[in-house]
């Protein structure tokens, strides 16, 4: 396996990952907060799954938000 090629290709990925997730994060809360759905102070679990079937990966990730 080459290693940096590898390495190139996971951190494409990861960054569009990460820039796709913040952008519906950040859309999903606004929406919410002018529903009224959620206010200043309020924290909100959020939970990422990871799947990569070809190599058996499948793990969820938790966190949460705080929203002020």
């Amino acid at each position: 396996m080459n290693e940096e090629q590898f390495n190139m290709e996971l951190r494409k990925f990861l960054k569009k990952v990460g820039i796709t997730s913040q952008r519906e994060i950040e859309q999903a809360v606004r929406k919410a907060w002018d529903a009224g759905k959620i206010k200043s102070g309020v924290q909100i679990d959020a939970s990422m799954q990871l799947r990569i079937p070809a190599v058996g990966l499948d793990t969820t990730i938790d966190g949460t938000l705080r929203v002020d």
